[in-house]
């Protein structure tokens, strides 16, 4: 009998599809639940639920979430629970609360460790409370980046359970260069927009201050003052992005020299004609997805110097790292990727074969099946005992404290 896993994650959890397809390749019976609509789910034959909450919201309404969390999970009846994101992982535990066994992903520590706003320097000590709290009704812990393994070990947030460093979702490899393989060629695509015989620079993701637009947007004319017939290329959603937004007057100040094209799903052929790819990002990144897309895509990457993006690039090797928030630094690295092509080339060729080598799907999935297989053997063999419940070790541990 097949085991059923059960993926809880959030609105981009459509992206873990090939991660989702690899696994039920491997024996595993598969249902997605996520915020997002199923549609894209159904069409890869994949059993979705949806559920609701607002990540924008630091507080109510989490604990409606863990109730309907809580009766997915009796109604579904999974053998194993894998959680992605940051509150699906702290409230999925919560939901589970030993009743069977969860496996979360922390893939990046999100906006409370990125931003340096007071309100996210308060929020701090709880987000750390509440990873102590559901670490224990948590089986295993998953790192995509060695950084985010350390700050865990440090502040002891594993409770009881085991934990291991798998370097991101993977990527499908195949897929990607289908994708490319079947899009537009550069130079159509290049002529769609207008950007013929530009030196376009292209930043892929939310359009957000956390990930260093801002910082991007001040780059803009020390690039243009050097490199004149540059173009910078904006790609991701932008509106539905609430307090984190971008002030779009911030970008049409600009005007033409910055294209923003919003929410797409023809990445790979976009990546196709660009020359250089820039991530400011000032996030706590687990492996960030599109640098792994950048750099199959033979690009030289210039990334903020910040947890997940050092685990893609190598600086000076295929591509540079620069300190986040330093639009100078930021202007300076693109310049020398469009000033020398020959070393941009030849950085962009290192970081295929690194992703390849990597963060290739098969690879990353073979990691995910073998601790699944483990956790359940665990269980089987009453090793995954549950654990004394938190609220009586929190006293306890109080009590200790105050002796």
């Amino acid at each position: 009998m097949k085991p059923h896993l059960v993926c809880v994650g959030g609105e981009d959890h459509a992206l873990r599809i090939p991660f989702f397809m690899e696994l039920r390749d491997r024996g595993f019976q598969v249902t997605a639940v996520s915020t997002c609509d199923g549609a894209s789910f159904q069409r890869h034959g994949i059993a979705h639920r949806r559920y609701g909450f607002d990540r924008f919201s630091s507080g109510s309404g989490k604990a409606g979430t863990v109730r309907t969390l809580r009766g997915l999970i009796a109604e579904l009846h999974p053998d194993i629970v894998q959680s992605f994101d940051t509150k699906p992982n702290l409230l999925t535990p919560l939901a589970a609360r030993g009743q069977v066994p969860v496996v979360r992903t922390i893939n990046g520590l999100g906006w409370t460790f990125s931003s340096l706003a007071p309100r996210a320097l308060a929020l701090r000590p709880v987000f750390c409370g509440l990873q102590w709290l559901a670490s224990f009704w948590t089986a295993a812990t998953v790192f995509q980046n060695r950084d985010d393994q350390t700050f865990f070990q440090r502040y002891r947030l594993l409770g009881h359970g085991t934990n291991r460093l798998i370097a991101g979702s993977g990527i499908d490899t195949g897929s990607f260069a289908a994708a490319r393989h079947l899009g537009p060629s550069a130079a159509r695509m290049r002529q769609e927009f207008g950007l013929e015989s530009a030196e376009v620079v292209m930043f892929v993701g939310r359009l957000t201050r956390q990930k260093g637009i801002p910082t991007l947007l001040k780059a803009v004319p020390k690039v243009l003052a050097r490199r004149p017939n540059a173009r910078f290329v904006l790609i991701g959603p932008w509106q539905s992005e609430g307090p984190f937004a971008v002030e779009e007057s911030e970008i049409r100040q600009l005007g033409s020299d910055v294209l923003v094209l919003g929410k797409r799903q023809d990445i790979p052929a976009l990546l196709g004609m660009a020359d250089v790819f820039a991530f400011p990002t000032e996030y706590r990144e687990g492996v960030p997805r599109v640098l792994l897309e950048a750099g199959l895509a033979g690009l030289p990457i210039v990334a903020s110097r910040m947890p997940g993006c050092t685990d893609v690039v190598q600086d000076g090797w295929n591509g540079y790292l620069v300190t986040p928030r330093d639009p100078d630094a930021l202007a300076n690295r693109i310049v020398d990727l469009l000033s020398d092509r020959q070393r941009a080339v030849t950085m962009g060729g290192r970081s295929v074969d690194l992703v390849k080598e990597r963060f290739a799907l098969p690879g990353v999935v073979d990691q995910y099946c073998d601790l699944y297989r483990a956790v359940l053997a665990a269980q089987s063999k009453g090793s995954l005992s549950h654990p004394i419940p938190a609220d009586r070790v929190a006293k306890r541990r109080l009590g200790e404290a105050r002796r």
